[in-house]
């Protein structure tokens, strides 16, 4: 069990938002460079799959702009408009990096293919150039790949979480979004070589058309989960089960708690939570007396940094007692 005052192991996680912001800077530096050097090898290929490596490419660097905005504006504090903070623009604007990911990347990449099969042009690609530059483009997309893996390694790993698992459900919505994208480019990169390859064999430009439709479609299934978990914490995300018994437990061990009748927790932003709660309290003091007592103990909750606001209220008589009987659960 660790320190109940810390609700899970939080130490790796505090410093998310910097390490977060430098996952997103190195996935547009390498985007930035992939895109550029697809775009030329498209010209002098005109090969359809290398097209939409490019647009695939140039999507994913208009995203990490997304992402570095949703970092910056979501980090800043909670003021009189804002109590609960602007954790959830992070969920806006990787929401619309999402969307961007599927209009520029798959859609487009889909067209170009569906035009290019209904065409079939005997495009004389160069195909050293377009094997040189997918080459290049697996270097640096892996390099990004592997520098969001290690960022979520070391939290999975503090949260006794498999990887895949983790980023899947973690509340950071910024280096899922580049660890989802990098996958895919990984993945599309092989797709187009293969395209390429098979044009180069047959002779048949075919190949390279349906390559340009595969990455559309991987492109779209991407960001469809990466719409869809940006719609689920703007809408409200509850903490887990495993959350809330952490919360039960750390909530039972203040001064002054007798029992925990009710908790609720729902994310505000990465990592941030709003937490409600119904306690029993110790003797039986005057009401103004109660009212102080709570108004102390939201305050000691809200010393852990991933806590925005504590609601405290005095819990129904008739109302289950929650149990003490928890375990340890991260907040991610």
């Amino acid at each position: 069990m660790t320190d109940a005052h810390d609700l899970g192991p939080l130490a790796a996680a505090e410093d998310t938002g910097g390490e977060s912001t430098r996952t997103v800077i190195i996935a547009f530096g390498a985007n930035a460079g992939v895109a550029i050097a697809k775009s030329v090898a498209a010209l002098m290929t005109g090969s359809a799959s290398m097209v939409a490596e490019a647009a695939h490419s140039w999507a994913d660097t208009g995203n990490q702009v997304f992402l570095l905005i949703a970092n910056r504006r979501s980090a800043r504090p909670a003021d009189a408009d804002r109590p609960l903070g602007y954790g959830r623009e992070a969920y806006v604007w990787s929401l619309l990096a999402a969307v961007g990911l599927f209009v520029a990347g798959g859609t487009v990449s889909v067209w170009h293919g569906l035009t290019e099969l209904l065409h079939e042009p005997d495009t004389g690609e160069d195909y050293l150039i377009a094997y040189l530059v997918l080459a290049v483009a697996f270097v640096l997309e892996g390099t990004s790949l592997l520098r969001a893996i290690r960022q979520l390694r070391g939290e999975a790993h503090h949260h006794d979480r498999d990887v895949l698992d983790y980023a899947l459900e973690t509340s950071d919505p910024t280096v899922r979004a580049v660890f989802a994208e990098d996958s895919a480019a990984i993945v599309g990169i092989l797709i187009a070589a293969a395209g390429i390859g098979l044009h180069q064999i047959t002779g048949a430009a075919v190949w390279d058309a349906i390559g340009s439709i595969l990455v559309g479609v991987l492109l779209g299934a991407v960001a469809v989960v990466l719409i869809d978990r940006n719609r689920r914490f703007l809408t409200g995300e509850p903490g887990s089960s495993a959350l809330r018994d952490a919360a039960v437990e750390r909530i039972a061990q203040l001064p002054d708690v007798a029992t925990v009748r009710f908790v609720r927790i729902e994310y505000t932003g990465p990592k941030q939570i709003f937490l409600v709660a119904s306690v029993d309290l110790v003797g039986d003091h005057a009401e103004s007396h109660i009212a102080h007592t709570l108004r102390k103990l939201e305050h000691e909750l809200e010393r852990n940094p991933h806590i925005v606001d504590a609601v405290l209220t005095v819990a129904d008589p008739d109302q289950q007692d929650l149990g003490t009987d928890t375990h340890d659960a991260p907040f991610d």
